[in-house]
């Protein structure tokens, strides 16, 4: 099992996605269980429902933090009972990748799962900013529509200054996404960290048998990572 954590707009769910198919492993968000107040910006296919608005236009950054931590303190039991029944329950199953801003250091340290290896994203705030304002068509937003992503963004960036301390403090893995990596170059650097915790061993085999499928696509498991 490979879990793998970061800010909001950090690049998870991409390269979990490319992580889980170099594996043949289902890939799951922790959003699917219970999401917070999503992205405050419209697209062409989603408007900001009012809620939304509301919350990033009437709360502190402070607040905004309190609220989206207390959000994952409140989901995390979920996130436990899926961990450790797709543990529990490996035999004759597919490995799984889990993703998602809910992955805490300080819970995940705490797992007593075994082969499982847990690997967060960081970048700098820059390209955070630049991801956003370009999603949200930044320039050609209302003065309303650009306070929304500005406080949104103040909230991800104490995101993930706090995380990057919890991190530190324990001795966890990072791996800076800053540098203009492809999905593929960071999901192999997120794979040379899962290795690392576990041994490898795991992770070599499932590389191998991957690479000797005839069509090139992943061997059906017999047992989780």
């Amino acid at each position: 099992m490979v879990l793998i954590g970061g800010t909001s707009n950090v690049g998870k769910s991409t390269v979990a996605q490319v992580v889980a198919k170099k594996l043949g492993f289902e890939c799951l968000n922790t959003d699917g269980l219970a999401r917070h107040p999503g992205r405050p910006w419209r697209t062409p296919e989603w408007e900001v429902p009012a809620h939304v608005a509301e919350h990033y236009g009437s709360l502190t950054v402070d607040e905004l933090i309190t609220s989206v931590l207390g959000h994952y303190d409140r989901l995390w039991p979920r996130i436990e009972v899926l961990i450790t029944a797709h543990a529990a329950e490996s035999s004759g199953r597919e490995g799984l990748v889990l993703e998602g801003s809910a992955l805490w250091p300080s819970r995940v340290a705490r797992l007593q799962v075994p082969r499982t290896a847990a690997v967060w994203l960081a970048t700098d705030d820059a390209l955070v900013r630049a991801r956003v304002y370009a999603a949200g068509c930044y320039e050609a937003a209302t003065d309303e529509e650009q306070c929304l992503m500005d406080n949104f963004l103040a909230r991800t960036e104490r995101y993930q200054a706090l995380m990057i301390d919890a991190i530190n403090g324990l001795g966890m893995d990072c791996v800076d996404v800053s540098g203009g990596q492809s999905a593929a170059e960071l999901a192999d650097m997120v794979l040379a960290e899962a290795g690392a915790q576990t041994g490898g061993t795991v992770i070599r085999q499932l590389m191998t048998a991957r690479a000797g499928s005839p069509t090139g696509d992943p061997k059906p498991l017999t047992s989780s990572y």
